[in-house]
């Protein structure tokens, strides 16, 4: 449900052109087990006046009925929808839900806590712009709020909100809310997030949600509505030039040839000069068509339609840049990061099928470079990637690619691993670098890193030998 506004009732046709008009804002909320991810959302909503009656009608009963909240309403229960999530009082799978104020557009993806589920977190976050990361205020930083910060940093994500809550459950502490405050800080420093801002709340009791509340106010910043609000979003997408890779060819009759897709980034302007690739041929934009008008410009994000003064070669899969840009990458070697995504592990020389936009090619991990420690984000070195581990990892493909780093452009910096026996995902990674060689050249680990991997194998060797070959005593290898 969408807010109220006196123009519904005065001028349709206004509101509509108002709310056409608003910014979106797409957001993830994730953090550990049981942070109040779900009750938050739910808080938003039925603070904000978002819900139907009969919406909180059905939410009381069910709260009665599985009575996760002491009796109070369960908010959570708005966007816990399957019957296990009721019955437990977790997150399973992800939830989205749409809201709007007279200032924004919101999109929420409400994801679940459980290490295992991981992957859901990922998918949810892969096209947000902010994410509100919970910390519950009775543990502090837990191993999924490190794992979840970690995995936001590289998935991209610019603005992170750090809502500390269920402050009403440590008597409103100050105290607490720094020390969390400094703990998560440390953290941070070790990532490159550029936009990270603090919030005390209280999601069941609503205090600093949407309302400033009563319950802390030592608190003079801005509630987290407030945040989501006002954060800027414009400079979101850092890379210029222009990327608009080819979803559709086109063709209704014989006086018509368009090639359609959603802009990346960058710009589009009637007349500029482009160039195809991989195959390099270049033609000028002679119409240009926004949501099927016609249109002078179009800008990253919007889905477009354009005709080229001349027949060339373009495909489904292809790549649309400007005629004079040279910084796309044309590679089959990359270097990229891979979140696992299923229960059989990555090993190199597997091969798999790559989704890279609307291409589909083979190709597989020469080697897995290190697999990286969440809790203490130091690198490890490992022959396979288990699920929910992340790791750098050498990939080949075995026809080239047009590609950018990760940071650089989402839209040609991801790619998505895909099981080829089952047609699963199997897998996502955020591009790092190309590769000019195809040699893997492990790294090597420090000294002490190596003798204590060789004392490890020594002394699991040395048990093997005592279980299976008791007569020899208590020789050692």
């Amino acid at each position: 449900m969408s807010h109220q506004s006196d123009l519904i009732a005065e001028d349709i046709l206004g509101y509509l052109k108002q709310h056409e008009a608003k910014d979106l804002l797409r957001l993830i909320t994730c953090g550990s087990v049981d942070d109040g991810k779900s009750t938050l959302i739910g808080r938003l909503l039925h603070d904000s006046k978002l819900i139907y009656e009969d919406q909180l009608a059905s939410i009381t009963r069910d709260s009665q009925r599985f009575n996760t909240t002491d009796q109070e309403v369960d908010l959570a229960l708005l966007v816990d929808g399957l019957q296990a999530e009721r019955e437990q009082g977790i997150t399973i799978d992800v939830a989205y839900r749409y809201f709007s104020t007279d200032r924004r557009k919101f999109i929420i993806a409400d994801c679940p806590g459980h290490e295992q589920y991981t992957r859901n977190m990922v998918t949810g976050a892969s096209t947000c712009n902010l994410a509100v990361i919970l910390i519950d205020a009775r543990y502090g930083l837990q191993i999924q709020t490190r794992r979840h910060s970690y995995l936001v940093d590289q998935l991209g994500i610019r603005h992170v909100v750090v809502a500390v809550n269920k402050m009403d459950l440590v008597d409103y502490s100050e105290a607490v809310y720094k020390t969390i405050q400094s703990d998560y800080l440390k953290f941070a420093d070790r990532l490159s997030i550029p936009d990270v801002q603090f919030v005390p709340i209280s999601a069941l009791k609503g205090d600093q949600v949407v309302t400033q509340g009563v319950g802390m106010p030592w608190y003079t910043g801005p509630t987290l509505m407030q945040i989501l609000e006002q954060v800027e979003l414009t400079h979101d997408i850092p890379l210029d030039e222009l990327r608009l890779p080819v979803q559709l060819v086109i063709r209704p009759n014989l006086d018509f040839r368009g090639f359609a897709g959603t802009l990346a980034a960058g710009s589009l302007r009637v007349g500029d000069m482009l160039q195809v690739l991989p195959n390099r041929q270049q033609a000028k934009v002679q119409q240009l068509l926004v949501a099927g008008v016609d249109a002078e410009v179009a800008q990253a994000g919007q889905s477009v339609a354009v005709t080229l003064d001349r027949e060339i070669d373009v495909s489904r899969g292809d790549m649309l840049v400007q005629a004079q840009d040279s910084a796309a990458w044309i590679a089959q070697n990359l270097e990229v990061q891979v979140v696992w995504m299923q229960d059989t592990p990555l090993r190199p020389g597997q091969e798999y099928l790559i989704k890279q936009g609307e291409r589909i090619i083979p190709g597989q991990v020469d080697c897995i470079l290190y697999r990286i420690n969440i809790n203490t984000l130091e690198h490890e070195l490992t022959d396979q990637l288990q699920l929910n581990e992340v790791g750098l990892c050498r990939l080949h493909l075995h026809q080239p690619v047009v590609a950018d780093a990760y940071r650089r452009c989402r839209g040609t910096g991801s790619l998505i691993f895909i099981d080829r026996s089952t047609y699963a995902t199997a897998g996502a990674a955020m591009i790092q670098a190309q590769v000019e060689q195809e040699r893997c050249d492990t790294p090597e680990l420090d000294q002490e890193s190596e003798l204590q991997r060789l004392r490890s194998f020594e002394k699991e060797l040395n048990r093997l030998v005592r279980h299976y070959f008791p007569h020899w005593g208590a020789r050692e290898i």
